[in-house]
C-alpha cells in the first residue's frame, strides 16, 4: 500500500466518501489510488472553483465535509473564491492539494508555489504530511478540524513522493467535541433583557435556521412580544410550510436601517451583528441604532438548539403549531416575465423537500414573500459574498441529497463564472433545475453606482452590461450537455419550470426578463 491509498483508506474510515475532482501530475497516484481502494465517489469539474463550491454544496446540506482534489498551488487559487463562501458558511471541507516531490520544491520547477501561504486564508486547519507514514494520521486530524464546531476547511497538502512511497498506515477515526453550551449566566442575562418589553429583536444565523431551533425562537418571539431576522448572508435555512417562518435583514443599508431604527437591544442567536455588505457614504456599517445594545445568547460554534430552548423554558415559551407557516402557494401569473411572475412560478410549484441555491443576486430580493408558503424546503444563501456559487454549490448538494430536487437560481453574469457546473450535472445526471435571470448586465453594480454618489458615463456602463454579443444560454448549456429552454412570457416560464420539476436530470431555463 502506497501513501496515495493510506490516504484514501483513512478518509473513508473518517466517513468521507466522495471526492470533487480536478487533477494533475503531481496527484496521479492518489487517483490510481481510487481504482485500487472501493467506496470513493469522484465528481470531477472541469474547473476548481465548481470543485470547492460543490464541496461547499455537499458539506452545507450533511453537516459532514466532501474532499476535494486540486492541483497544486495554482489549482488551489483557482478555487479561493468558493473556499471563501465556504468559510464564511462554516461548511465541513478537507482539501487535498497535490505538491511537487519533497527533493524537487526546491528546484523552483513552474508550478512551484506557496500552497501553505495560498491555503492559510480560506483554511481553519493547513498541515503538509511529510511521509507516507504520516498520510493516514494526517488525514484523520483534517476531517476532525473540519468537523470541530461549527464546521470548517482543512488543507492537507500531498508531496508526490508520500504519496507514491510505501506504508502500512491507515488511521482511525479522532473524536470531535461536541460544540460547548452556554452558561446559566448567559440565558439568564437574555432572559432578563426580554423581560424588559423594551423594542428587541432577535438575530439568528448559523444553526439557528434549522427547524428544530427555529420552533423555540418563533416561541420566544411570540411570548415576550419580540421581532424575529435572519442574518441577511445565511448558509442553510429552513423554511416552509409547519417551519417557523423568518424573514431576512434586507440587504440595501436604507431598507435594513428602516427595519432596526426603532430597537433598543438586538439579542444574537448563531449569528453576528448586522453589517452592511460594503461602506457608504455617509450611511453606518452596523444595521442598527448606535444606541442599541447588543446582547449574545449563543455563538455558532456553540450549541444552539440547547440554548434556545433552555431561554424558552426559562421564559415559559412553548413551540405551537400557531407558531408555524401554514401551506399557502401563490397563484400563478401570466403575461409579462418579471422577476414578481418567477417568484409566483416558484411558489406555486417548487417540489416539497427541494433544494434551492440561490444566487439571484438583486432579482431574487423579491422571492420570500411568494414562497414563505411553499411546503418545507432548504435555503442556500451566498455567505461571503463572492459570485459564481449557486451552480456549483448546486451541483454538490444534488450529489448529497439525490431524492431531492435542487432548483439554481443564479443572475446571468454570475453564472458564466462558473458555467462549467452544467457539465458536471450532466455527467452525473443530477436532478437540478437552473433558471438564469438573462437581464444582460451585472444588475448589482448599476445599483452600487448609485448607492455610493458616483456619476456613471460609457465606460462604467460598458464594464456593468452583457451585450455586444449577447450570452446565448441555449447554446451554452447545450453546449455542455444540458437540456435548455428559453422563457419570454410568465406562461412560457410557467410551462417550463413544471415541465423541469417533473422529469430526471438537469434542465437549464433563460428567463428573459
Amino acid at each position: 500500500m502506497n501513501g496515495a491509498e493510506s490516504l484514501v483508506r483513512s478518509l473513508l474510515a473518517c466517513d468521507v466518501d466522495v471526492c470533487f475532482t480536478n487533477p494533475g501530475t503531481s496527484e496521479m497516484h492518489f487517483c490510481a489510488a481510487l481504482d485500487q481502494v472501493d467506496g470513493m465517489r469522484c465528481v470531477l469539474g472541469l474547473f476548481e472553483g465548481v470543485v470547492t463550491g460543490a464541496a461547499d454544496g455537499y458539506g452545507r446540506m450533511l453537516d459532514r465535509p466532501a474532499a476535494t482534489l486540486l492541483h497544486l498551488g495554482p489549482g488551489l487559487g483557482n478555487g479561493l473564491a468558493n473556499l471563501h463562501n465556504a468559510r464564511k458558511a462554516n461548511t465541513p471541507i478537507v482539501n487535498v492539494v497535490g505538491e511537487h516531490a519533497t527533493y524537487h520544491v526546491k528546484h523552483d520547477a513552474p508550478l512551484t508555489a506557496d500552497i501553505e501561504g495560498i491555503a492559510g486564508p480560506v483554511s481553519d486547519w493547513v498541515r503538509t504530511s511529510r511521509s507516507a507514514d504520516d498520510i493516514g494520521n494526517d488525514a484523520a486530524a483534517a476531517v476532525r478540524a473540519a468537523m470541530e464546531p461549527p464546521g470548517g476547511i482543512s488543507t492537507l497538502i500531498l508531496p508526490a513522493d508520500t504519496a507514491w512511497n510505501e506504508t502500512l498506515s491507515v488511521a482511525k477515526p479522532l473524536a470531535v467535541e461536541a460544540p460547548a453550551c452556554v452558561s446559566d449566566e448567559v440565558i439568564e442575562a437574555c432572559a432578563r433583557v426580554l423581560e424588559l418589553n423594551e423594542p428587541t429583536m432577535l438575530v439568528v444565523g448559523g444553526k439557528g435556521l434549522r427547524a428544530d431551533a427555529l420552533a423555540y425562537i418563533g416561541a420566544i418571539a411570540r411570548q415576550c412580544g419580540v421581532e424575529v431576522r435572519a442574518d441577511f448572508p445565511s448558509a442553510r435555512h429552513e423554511r416552509g410550510a409547519g417551519r417557523v417562518t423568518v424573514e431576512r435583514i434586507p440587504y440595501v443599508v436604507g431598507q435594513a436601517l428602516e427595519v432596526t431604527k426603532h430597537l433598543q437591544h438586538v439579542i444574537i442567536i448563531g449569528g453576528k451583528t448586522p453589517v452592511a455588505f460594503f461602506a457608504y457614504p455617509n450611511l453606518p456599517s452596523l444595521l442598527i441604532p448606535d444606541d442599541c445594545k447588543v446582547h449574545r445568547l449563543v455563538s455558532s460554534h456553540e450549541n444552539i438548539h440547547d440554548a434556545v430552548s433552555r431561554l424558552a423554558e426559562r421564559v415559559g415559551a412553548t413551540p405551537t403549531k400557531g407558531d408555524k407557516q401554514e401551506l399557502d402557494r401563490p397563484d400563478l401569473k401570466g403575461g409579462e416575465l418579471n422577476i414578481d411572475a418567477i417568484g409566483a412560478a416558484i411558489g406555486h410549484l417548487l417540489p416539497e423537500n427541494a433544494i434551492i441555491s440561490d444566487e439571484s443576486v438583486t432579482s431574487g430580493r423579491a422571492l420570500h414573500p411568494y414562497t414563505r408558503g411553499c411546503p418545507p424546503h432548504d435555503w442556500l444563501f451566498g455567505t461571503g459574498g463572492a459570485i459564481g456559487r449557486a451552480l456549483p454549490e448546486a451541483t454538490g448538494a444534488a450529489i448529497a441529497c439525490p431524492d431531492r430536487r435542487v432548483l439554481c437560481l443564479s443572475g446571468d453574469g454570475s453564472a458564466m463564472y462558473t458555467l462549467q457546473a452544467l457539465w458536471t450535472q450532466a455527467r452525473e445526471n443530477l436532478d437540478v433545475t437552473t433558471v438564469i435571470y438573462d437581464n444582460r448586465s451585472y444588475a448589482i453594480l448599476h445599483g452600487e453606482l448609485r448607492n455610493v454618489g458616483a456619476q456613471p458615463g460609457q465606460k462604467a456602463k460598458d464594464m456593468f452590461d452583457l451585450d455586444r454579443p449577447t450570452l446565448d444560454w441555449l447554446g451554452l448549456a447545450r453546449g455542455l450537455g444540458v437540456e435548455a429552454v428559453r422563457a419570454t412570457t410568465a406562461d412560457e416560464f410557467n410551462q417550463a419550470l413544471g415541465q423541469s420539476f417533473a422529469r430526471p436530470g438537469p434542465t437549464l431555463i433563460d428567463a428573459v426578463i
